[in-house]
């Protein structure tokens, strides 16, 4: 790789060094992460990157513009103590691949990907040198430790609130994944009383018309209450149209009522109380050629998602679905009973399909926000370097 950041392949003809740390798992395999190296590098920009390791490090050892500093993955953490030892452990390994780092990258920008926020003294060091530092805040701290063990305490959340401050104010520019969309699903809070006093809660929303078979939907739902003896969930059927009245018939002959409901139409704020609630989203259509945008929904909110095997709803619900068969009833409430069953498998799907929809599907919106803070704080690095 050669020492000389390459000239920008137009645009203003800034030319820069970038160096993007990462600790949530290899950054050569995190879908936020592979498409801002590939927006840097487009634009001209050299691009190194401290991450564990991962599979997928040798598909970019040979790209003349970025360059790869890995170290050991740590031990998977168990509890509170364990997620201490991996960030500590991080930390340190981030720290002395820096040094490396800042002899032969000699980084302009340098870019934190968090959480966790814990790298605000590498940001000090690295802005002695001249360099800029960007914080890319992918989650929120407090809430992220709040889903993984229920609740927080009012001292942890005073030392994650210190973090995050300490970290934002160390920074000359923050970066945060959609933060409409954020800022909506965190200002939501669930609503236990919809289950109506089920363990559970599953939800389909959208428009019922013909073509999005509710028809099958319920068909899977009779199969899972009364064929596999599962009564403890409630299934939430959000919206109206032309097939509703058909699918409230249904739903009474085949005795769901004491699991399905029919919100009927409901205010966005109501619907996302729903979804912030639910512990899977449901889709049942069999449109070969349309895109599952009621999935996205679910995906947005870590839903993860039952659905038949199309192809348009496998590429964008790949990681973050279980399938069944197209039009297979039976293997649907299958899919719904494993996934209940299994509250890691749903934690994972939902991690995944959140970063597809916050990562993948809308980076082509922020790829020019992004690209244009680095150009900004590339230009203002106190320190140059002769290309």
């Amino acid at each position: 790789m050669s020492g000389r950041t390459p000239a920008r392949a137009g645009g203003n003809g800034h030319r820069g060094r970038v160096l993007i740390i990462i600790e949530n798992g290899p950054g050569t395999r995190d879908h936020r992460t592979v498409k801002q190296i590939g927006s840097l590098v487009e634009a001209g920009y050299q691009v190194g990157l401290i991450t564990p390791r991962g599979p997928r490090d040798a598909v970019y050892r040979d790209h003349p513009r970025i360059r790869i500093f890995a170290y050991p993955p740590p031990y998977q953490p168990r509890g509170r103590l364990g997620y201490i030892v991996e960030y500590g452990y991080s930390v340190l390994a981030a720290a002395f691949l820096s040094v490396g780092a800042a002899a032969r990258h000699r980084p302009d920008v340098v870019q934190f990907c968090e959480p966790p926020n814990i790298y605000f003294p590498l940001g000090w060091v690295f802005k002695m040198l001249g360099a800029r530092v960007v914080v890319d805040q992918r989650d929120l701290l407090p809430e992220l430790y709040a889903a993984r063990y229920g609740s927080i305490q009012k001292q942890m959340l005073t030392v994650l609130r210190f973090l995050e401050r300490r970290s934002f104010r160390g920074a000359d520019g923050v970066l945060c994944v959609n933060d409409y969309l954020r800022e909506r699903i965190l200002g939501v809070s669930s609503d236990e009383s919809l289950k109506r006093g089920h363990k559970y809660l599953c939800c389909w929303v959208g428009v019922m018309g013909l073509q999005d078979r509710v028809d099958l939907l319920l068909r899977s739902i009779d199969h899972l209450v009364h064929g596999l003896g599962r009564d403890d969930c409630e299934f939430a059927i959000i919206g109206t149209g032309e097939y509703l009245p058909t699918a409230r018939a249904l739903a009474q002959e085949l005795d769901l009522g004491k699991w399905v409901e029919f919100t009927g139409q409901l205010d966005p704020d109501d619907v996302f109380r729903y979804l912030a609630t639910a512990d899977l989203g449901l889709d049942a259509s069999l449109q070969i050629d349309v895109s599952p945008v009621k999935a996205m929904e679910y995906m947005a909110f870590g839903l993860p998602v039952v659905t038949f095997d199309l192809p348009e709803t496998r590429v964008l619900t790949e990681g973050a679905a279980m399938y069944a068969k197209a039009g297979d009833v039976v293997g649907h409430a299958c899919a719904i009973n494993a996934l209940l069953d299994d509250a890691e498998r749903r934690r994972e799907f939902g991690q995944a399909g959140r970063a597809k929809v916050w990562d993948e599907v809308a980076w082509d919106h922020q790829a020019a926000v992004y690209l244009k803070m680095i150009n900004r704080l590339c230009a203002s690095a106190a320190r140059q370097y002769a290309p």
